[in-house]
């Protein structure tokens, strides 16, 4: 399910296949035979919005698989919350990156909160869901995972290649997880009172990946 104009009209654009759009406007032209003028008052009831967004369409879910000659991915472990997955997905698009591995208990990405937040990314990033323990283990790629105590990002050189494991919000990379990390790394705290626990996952994510695509 995917909520207003410019969502819909990103996801008309990819491969995503069209089940149906209902909107209070005749404004999608490449989907007449799949558009459905409705009232604000319909719109309001079938929305997940508390203030509903013009239009509203259903879409069929991808089938993503992992390509063969993958050599950089973002990795999840375990994040719950789906603004921080919309926004990583963004920051996957923004930044290049193909490839979302994310462990299975990771909130699920066609979720409409997570839609949302993706502002139409989703159409161009490959997510895939999967047991991260068995795929870290069959890669032959490095792999970073970032943590409190880890290397300095701002003093270390980064390969092009690799996986990128991020943890989840309130417990970090899992204990399973953590024994397969090949390089700890870390984003230093500047602050003089250095109170503040951590940063968010997803604005990590998008210093992490900053760096990467920087140095490498």
């Amino acid at each position: 399910m995917a909520e207003g104009i410019k969502v819909i009209k990103e996801l008309l654009k990819s491969d995503f296949e069209l089940e149906m759009i209902f909107s209070e406007v005749d404004m999608f032209f490449t989907a007449k035979d799949k558009l459905e003028i409705i009232s604000p008052e319909i719109l309001k009831k079938i929305s997940n919005l508390s203030t509903p967004q013009t239009a509203l369409a259903l879409f069929k879910i991808p089938q993503h698989t992992i390509s063969a000659d993958l050599d950089f991915a973002v990795a999840l472990d375990g994040i719950r919350d789906p603004g921080n997955l919309g926004t990583i997905i963004r920051l996957c698009d923004w930044f290049g990156v193909s490839h979302l591995i994310c462990s299975q208990d990771t909130v699920d990405c066609y979720n409409p909160k997570v839609v949302q937040a993706t502002m139409g990314s989703i159409a161009r990033v490959n997510i895939i869901y999967t047991d991260l323990k068995t795929f870290i283990e069959k890669s032959n790629l490095p792999v970073y995972g970032a943590f409190m105590n880890g290397e300095n990002i701002y003093k270390k050189s980064f390969s092009p290649k690799g996986i990128v494991v991020l943890g989840n919000e309130a417990n970090g990379i899992s204990s399973a997880i953590e024994r397969l990390i090949s390089q700890k790394i870390s984003i230093p705290q500047f602050g003089e009172n250095q109170k503040t626990e951590s940063l968010n996952v997803a604005t990590a994510t998008a210093i992490l990946l900053s760096e990467f695509k920087r140095n490498s």
